[in-house]
Order: C-alpha cells, then sequence, then structure tokens
C-alpha cells in the first residue's frame, strides 16, 4: 500500500484525524453530551478485585453537578439538557455519556433499562458507554451490538497503559491482554470502540510512552481520548504526591505540546483523536499549574505547534511500524 502520510497536512484541515468533525459529518452538525449517572462501581472498588480504585481515579473531577445517582435517569437528563443549552443553545440532538465508574459492570436487564429511559428522549439520538475492558461478556456486546442497528453506540475503554508493570502499579486490576481483547471482540461486532490513555504514567519513561503509540495503533480502535496526568484530590497519588512528588513527571503546556504532537505523528491515522488533553476542575486538581490555559486555547495552541514544525498524525507511523 502506497504511504501517503506526508500528505496529511495539507489534505486536512486540521493536523490530527478529528473526531469531532466526523461527528459533524455524519450527523449533520455538533451533537452535545448529557452525562448521566447510573450509580455503577468498579471491581476494584468493591473487593471483587480489589478496594479503593484506580491510583489515578476521583470521579469527581469530571461528574457535573447534576449528575448524581440520588437522581433518575429521566431527572439526570432534563437537568443535564438546560445546562448544556446554557451553553450551547443551538444544540437540537445530544448522546447520553454513562461516564461515572464502570457503566457494564451490571446485568444485562439493568442495562436494557437504563437505555429504555434513555430513549424516551427523541432528541437523544446515541448513547457513549464508558467502562472497562474486564466488565464486558459476549451476552452484553450482543446486547450492543443489536442495539447498534437502531440507536449510535460507542463502547469506551479505559486502556491507560499498554505496559503491564504501569498497570499493576496504579491498583488497575487487570492486564493488556485484557484491554486488546475487550476491544478487538467489540469492533468485530461492529460497534464503535474508543479508548483512554493516560500520558505520563509514573514508571513509564518518555520514550516508552512514545513507543506505546505504535501498540495503540494495532488496536482496532474507532477513536481515542488522550489525557496527560494530573494529580486530583482524594486519591492514592494526591497521597503519594505529598510525600514524594519527585516520584511525578508532570507536564507542563509548554513540554505537553511537542510531547503530544510527537506521540500523534507515531499514531495510526486511521484512528480519530476526541481528546488531547485532560481538563480537570480546580476544586479538585492538585498539580500541575496549567497556568490558566483551558483545554480549547490548548488544542490551538498544539495545532499551531504542529503546523508550524509540520507535524501530524501518523507522520511517523509507517516509520515506526515497519
Amino acid at each position: 500500500m502506497a504511504d501517503n502520510s506526508h500528505n496529511y497536512l495539507w489534505n486536512h484541515s486540521r493536523p490530527f484525524n478529528s473526531y469531532a468533525s466526523y461527528i459533524k459529518e455524519t450527523f449533520g452538525g455538533r451533537i452535545q453530551k448529557i452525562s448521566v449517572n447510573g450509580n455503577f462501581t468498579c471491581p476494584n472498588r468493591d473487593g471483587t478485585k480489589g478496594y479503593g480504585g484506580c491510583a489515578y481515579c476521583n470521579n469527581d473531577a469530571f461528574i457535573t453537578a447534576y449528575c448524581t445517582p440520588e437522581k433518575s435517569i429521566r431527572e439526570q437528563i432534563i437537568e443535564g439538557k438546560q445546562f448544556v443549552l446554557k451553553r450551547y443553545k443551538k444544540a437540537t440532538q445530544f448522546f447520553a455519556y454513562l461516564q461515572a465508574y464502570s457503566n457494564t459492570y451490571t446485568s444485562i436487564s439493568r442495562l436494557e433499562e437504563i437505555i429504555s429511559e434513555i430513549r424516551q428522549f427523541p432528541e437523544i439520538i446515541g448513547c457513549i458507554i464508558g467502562t472497562r475492558p474486564d466488565c464486558i461478556d459476549a451476552e452484553k456486546l450482543d446486547f450492543f451490538q443489536n442495539l447498534q442497528k437502531e440507536f449510535y453506540i460507542v463502547l469506551e475503554y479505559g486502556i491507560e497503559s499498554v505496559y503491564d508493570k504501569t498497570l499493576a502499579a496504579i491498583n488497575r486490576g487487570h492486564d493488556f491482554a485484557c484491554s486488546r481483547n475487550a476491544i478487538t471482540e467489540t469492533a468485530q461486532r461492529g460497534i464503535p470502540v474508543g479508548a483512554h490513555i493516560i500520558l505520563g504514567l509514573p514508571g513509564e519513561s518518555h520514550e516508552e510512552i512514545l513507543e506505546s503509540a505504535a501498540i495503540i495503533s494495532t488496536l482496532p480502535l474507532t477513536s481515542i481520548k488522550l489525557h496527560q496526568l494530573q494529580i486530583v484530590k482524594n486519591t492514592q497519588f494526591a497521597v503519594d504526591y505529598a510525600h514524594n512528588p519527585e516520584k511525578f513527571s508532570l507536564f507542563t503546556p509548554h513540554t505537553y505540546i511537542p510531547f503530544v504532537a510527537e506521540y500523534l505523528s507515531r499514531l495510526s491515522p486511521d484512528i480519530m483523536i476526541e481528546r488531547l488533553a485532560s481538563d480537570s476542575p480546580r476544586r479538585v486538581r492538585i498539580a500541575p499549574e496549567w497556568e490558566g490555559v483551558k483545554y480549547e486555547s490548548f488544542v490551538q495552541m498544539l495545532e499551531d505547534y504542529m503546523i508550524s514544525h509540520k507535524v501530524w498524525q501518523g507522520k511517523k507511523y509507517h516509520t515506526h511500524n515497519l
């Protein structure tokens, strides 16, 4: 197959394969997300595989105020829609986003109940389901495969790292083979599949992280969300950071931009980029301080850097995958 990656930067409006652009082209416009809390937990929190959860994880870092398990799914959607429309007044269609904890760590009947409640709102045209790769099985995948025929479904898995040593150190509770199997089986059923990756986990050198892009590129992913490591309150990493901050090598905006640009250059151009950085609120974030840089301005800075340095997603992909 001919390598046309050198033309990518000049044939696309952005230097990476934008998931947002794909959504606009597919659905005719931007689709806003309404977060929904199904009151789930995780197997490394309830004792099935361990306690305490992942070392970096505090769900308060990304859950909006209206999204509490004390409210019904219907109440959350009504309030969530009002919340979203304050910022995006022209929004007419939405995705429900089951985001907190592991949203397939339950029975099929509970999943059917939640999806049924979501689908009572005709303006919600799909559902993104965040979960762990060890919380999926053939029965659930068959359920989502059938649902996908009439309702847009994305399964979004937390991979976090491709290295088993790191997954063990962060109390993840599964290995990378588990992630590979879940993603492969999901994609084989024609279900769009997303993944989360954390860049900068302790114990991984920068070169190891960059090399992991080639490994990620072997997965049949639809999209990916990249997160630079942030230390947030009420986590094991917060305790570790207080006692031994030298354990962590945290990115500033100025160090993260060239790094993530290099990461993208090694990533398959077929994987769409949905997110490029974390943006935890100040109320829970301990470190690093990003000097007031907001996510939107960060993305613009990154794009400017990539264009000025003639870097684009996949530029080195073939070189690093020979």
